[in-house]
């Protein structure tokens, strides 16, 4: 069953007109302002984009001025959200500062729980600072010193973010010795997913000539052991350059392949994209290269850090210069349009020259702002690499065949630009390449778990045209909470598209599940299919995070 939907508060929304986990924030104090509460609620129904943000920054602003610190905190909450969302990481300094200070000073303004989720909120804030340098030194210094102070029983966390800066910075000896703190101590919830932790480790590591003790990081995780949805793909892009050079080429070679089979398509994953250009060239396959930057350069202009752009722009200038060097110089790559840029087909000389400029630009960024030269001679150190042994033959980019495809056996498929009738083995077809790890059971259900949410895939209609994907957050609420669970369903429902929001009473449990059927009876392309898929993925984990972070 759905929620009852209604005026403001039957839709699920708070007076703030926030809806899902924000109603969490506690009332008391000083009623929020009617007027201001509306501005809310209508700036939350606004498309997500700059304007939205504009809002919300005046709403809180006017909120601050007549001392409502309710819909002030609300509002700058809704900022940060917004801004994960869409990879601003760098303007969550001052909203969660704020944020913070509010707090403080009405303990009463967060339900339980909501200062833990502050906590990670500060963290990503600290966070900002490797990824981009519009965030100031002593900022985020001094974000990571309030930090330490409210998260003492996270030690894990904290060392990490200190050797992370101190090595962004260049301080090699000071970063050493923060990673010896932060692998010793216990990991906590404020600093992050614990399986992706030695993949973090090891990267540092080889970033530290250390490939030994990168790969000895990488052992309990490499053979997917981990229960994290990104592993072992994460800690396979994490080896990469390790196994190379510690004389496992094979091993290397075998990683990239799945690897980048699930990264070329995740926009979460843009940042390990470095890693796979720079091991094809240092690997001795400037042709993949090629290949591989030619599919990803679209991403380079919607990068979600700036970090993340230096590096890719400076591993796709080292694949262009070893092209060169190899006689592909000839070839050439599409550069598509963006803002007044236009659209180009440039050649491989001229295309490495580009990302060298935006390379080089990005770290004298950070260099100006660290006061040190350290990106820029990591940058020239990257460019300078040549392989160090003949190439190893690449394994077979090949999607796994699980055999059970139930579609007539000497029946040739169409091509793939052509629809066919959706069967179980198009299904799993689009999750081997995704990389994702997932069950089949005897009717033919596909069954997966994706952080908080366990997904079900399956075929209904009479000639099993429809696809189904029935997801349950992994959060269960107790049956007292009913009416909080209807309004986050309504809330939900009334914002998004997918997918819809149901709660079911189970064993004196409350179960928010969420269902998206899609009608195929003239069937689908495997490119569409990929969409609908990776939609219902991402709109399902999107939904048991938010039941997660209820209070």
């Amino acid at each position: 069953m759905t929620g009852r939907g209604g005026d403001v508060t039957g839709r699920g929304l708070d007076p703030f007109g926030l809806p899902g986990w924000w109603s969490g924030l506690r009332r008391g104090g000083r009623q929020p302002d009617p007027a201001l509460a509306g501005a809310l609620a209508a700036a939350r129904d606004t498309p997500d984009g700059e304007a939205r943000s504009t809002e919300l920054e005046r709403i809180a602003a006017h909120a601050d001025a007549t001392g409502d610190d309710r819909t002030a905190a609300a509002a700058r909450f809704a900022l940060i959200d917004a801004y994960l969302l869409h990879g601003e990481r760098w303007r969550l300094v001052e909203p969660v500062r704020r944020c913070l200070a509010a707090t403080d000073r009405r303990p009463d303004l967060l339900a339980e729980g909501q200062a833990e989720l502050l906590r990670r909120y500060q963290r990503y804030a600290v966070e900002a600072l490797l990824g981009s340098p519009r965030v100031g030194l002593d900022q985020a210094r001094s974000m990571l010193d309030d930090l330490a102070a409210r998260a003492t029983g996270d030690p894990a966390a904290v060392a990490e973010l200190h050797c992370r800066i101190a090595d962004h910075l260049g301080d090699e000896p000071t970063a050493r010795c923060w990673y010896d703190r932060w692998s010793t101590a216990d990991p906590g919830p404020v600093g992050g997913c614990p399986d992706c932790a030695p993949a973090r480790r090891a990267e540092l590591l080889a970033g530290w000539g250390d490939h030994r003790a990168a790969l000895d990081e990488l052992r309990d995780t490499a053979d997917g052991a981990a229960d994290c949805t990104e592993q072992p793909e994460r800690t396979l892009a994490a080896g990469l350059l390790s196994w190379l050079r510690a004389g496992e080429p094979e091993r290397a070679a075998e990683a990239h392949v799945r690897a980048y089979r699930r990264h070329r398509r995740e926009r979460a994953a843009f940042p390990l994209l470095a890693t796979h250009l720079r091991w094809c060239a240092l690997a001795g396959h400037p042709a993949r290269g090629l290949d591989v930057l030619a599919e990803q350069l679209p991403r380079l202009d919607r990068s979600p850090d700036d970090l993340s752009a230096m590096e890719f722009a400076a591993a796709g200038a080292l694949v262009c210069a070893l092209a060169v060097e190899a006689g592909l110089g000839g070839r050439t790559v599409h550069r598509p349009a963006y803002g007044v840029r236009p659209a180009a087909e440039l050649d491989v000389a001229t295309l490495g020259a580009t990302l060298l400029g935006v390379a080089t630009a990005l770290a004298g960024s950070f260099d100006a702002r660290n006061g040190t030269g350290h990106q820029s001679g990591r940058i020239a150190s990257w460019l300078a690499e040549r392989p160090a042994a003949a190439p190893v033959p690449l394994p077979p980019d090949e999607d796994p065949d699980d055999g059970d495809d139930d579609g007539p056996p000497d029946e040739d498929p169409p091509p793939d630009g052509e629809p066919r009738p959706l069967s179980l083995a198009m299904i799993t077809a689009v999750l081997d390449r995704r990389g994702d790890r997932y069950d089949v059971d005897a009717s033919g259900a596909v069954t997966g778990r994706w952080g908080e949410v366990l997904i079900q895939f399956r075929r209904g209609g009479e000639r099993g045209e429809i696809l189904q994907a029935r997801s349950v957050a992994g959060r269960r609420l107790p049956a007292d909470r009913l009416v909080e669970a209807y309004a986050f369903c309504n809330a939900w429902n009334h914002d998004r598209l997918l997918p819809k929001a149901y709660v079911h009473e189970q064993g004196g449990e409350l179960v928010l599940a969420g269902h998206i059927a899609t009608d195929l009876a003239h069937g689908v392309a495997p490119a569409q299919l990929t969409v609908l898929l990776d939609a219902a993925v991402d709109t399902s984990v999107a939904y048991a995070e938010a039941v997660a972070a209820l209070p």
